[in-house]
């Protein structure tokens, strides 16, 4: 404890460190103030709230409630999501974009400029079904066409908006703010949940309560297991001559390919996808038995069959994801321009076959316990636990908890280890850990 307080001490005592944590816990307080902000025309106490499972589920969990409660920032930074994961798909497709992005920083600030632009037509998109869709006639207290014509234009304000938060907490505050306002909005459900699932409990639940705390410790240990888990794959540089007296070169380096390489993105795909089954089959269900059955399995997440084929989707778009993020044949190029080698392999065609096969080894397990990962709210809500306390068991929130948390925590690290190492130097006596294993 006492470590821990010095800690928190240490972190305070660095300036500039202590203007960014500010920084960010103001431009957070701004946006879930705007999450309770209601769309001007709208009768709040009539508004239906959002169910927990489905992509509505999904989404209303990444806003934090600003989904359900029909505020202006109901579509939160999702817009923003689909339109980057689209130019990225982009930039594999199709060659201008893959120029734009080897063009350095003024191929990146086109890219981000076309995702601005590509962001207001999704938001624009989404609006106008958000509008149409949820928010019930009832609660609509102006002319229904005026209402979504200028609240389509509020939405894409509200958007914009949490881009920009988004932005600032990345450039003024701690973290990466898009990742970090989508981790707002899913932890600012947890207390609810939490209390939610005590009361369900009750005194006579209090056993089985405690031991659902230490079982959600436990899998958040093995999802921080997942997300930091990686293969070594190590590298070679050959010694050069600069001059008559200097070598440069001869070290080992590794290169770390992430078990988990593609991160939450096969959930999100995945769970995209798994409103189609039950909707295709609810056309169906009058003229047909069997699609009535079908219907009824896939809309309950639940059911084995829903599981079965969201783990299936999972493990898929894991090695798709993975295979469009890295390219081996690039990574032996560049090892080879760099007079890099792995021990006991040939460059080129060689190496780019050796950490393809290694890269296809360790996807296969990281596919398997992402999948796992993902299904574990079920699991939990077959035991009993309520639906808002059992999606921080496993998914996308989780995994998208752990992955910020740690990131947030390593740029935390980074302050104080550059401040350590200057009081250091200072003294004269200079240590410090390095990534680089020399012979």
């Amino acid at each position: 404890m006492n470590k821990l307080i010095t800690t928190f001490k240490h972190i305070f005592s660095i300036e500039e460190l202590r203007g960014r944590i500010l920084n960010t816990l103001l431009f957070i307080a701004f946006f879930r103030l705007g999450s309770y902000v209601v769309l001007p025309g709208v009768d709040a106490t009539k508004l239906t709230q959002a169910g927990d499972g489905g992509l509505f589920g999904l989404l209303n969990m990444f806003s934090g409630g600003a989904l359900s409660n029909a505020s202006v920032f109901a579509l939160g930074i999702m817009p923003y999501i689909s339109a980057s994961i689209a130019i990225q798909l982009l930039t594999i497709a199709l060659p201008y974009f893959q120029k734009m992005q080897k063009d350095g920083e003024s191929g990146r600030k086109k890219l981000n400029q076309i995702t601005r632009y590509l962001t207001i037509f999704v938001t624009a998109a989404q609006g106008f079904t958000y509008l149409q869709v949820t928010i019930p006639s009832e609660a609509i207290m102006v002319d229904p066409w005026f209402f979504r014509l200028y609240g389509v234009a509020i939405l894409i304000g509200g958007t914009m908006l949490c881009m920009w938060l988004g932005e600032k907490i990345t450039d003024k505050g701690i973290g990466n703010g898009i990742s970090m306002l989508i981790m707002i909005g899913i932890v600012s459900r947890f207390p609810s949940s939490i209390l939610q699932e005590a009361g369900s409990r009750g005194m006579s639940g209090a056993l089985m309560f405690v031991i659902e705390i230490v079982a959600l410790f436990f899998v958040v240990m093995g999802a921080i297991m997942v997300t930091q888990a990686v293969r070594r794959i190590p590298v070679q540089y050959a010694k050069q001559v600069a001059g008559s007296k200097m070598s440069v070169g001869g070290e080992r380096q590794y290169i770390p390919l992430k078990l988990n390489a593609s991160g939450v993105m096969p959930i999100i795909f995945a769970q995209a996808l798994m409103f189609i089954p039950g909707l295709v089959a609810q056309s169906f269900a009058e003229k047909s038995e069997f699609a009535s059955s079908v219907a009824q399995a896939f809309g309950d997440f639940t059911t084995w069959q829903y599981n079965a084929l969201f783990a299936l989707l999972i493990i898929v778009f894991t090695f798709f994801y993975t295979a469009i993020s890295i390219n081996p044949t690039q990574i032996s190029d560049d090892m080879k321009r760099g007079g890099g080698f792995v021990p006991g392999v040939k460059p080129g065609e060689d190496t780019s076959s050796f950490i393809a096969n290694i890269l296809d080894r360790i996807t296969l397990p990281g596919a398997f316990m992402l999948s796992a990962i993902a299904i574990l709210p079920a699991v939990a809500n077959l035991f009993g636990v309520t639906r808002g306390f059992a999606s921080f068991f496993g998914g996308t929130s989780l995994l998208i908890l752990v992955g910020v948390v740690l990131d947030t925590l390593q740029q935390i690290e980074s302050y104080l280890l550059m401040r350590k190492y200057e009081g250091l130097m200072q003294s004269g006596r200079v240590k410090g850990r390095s990534e680089v294993i020399t012979r």
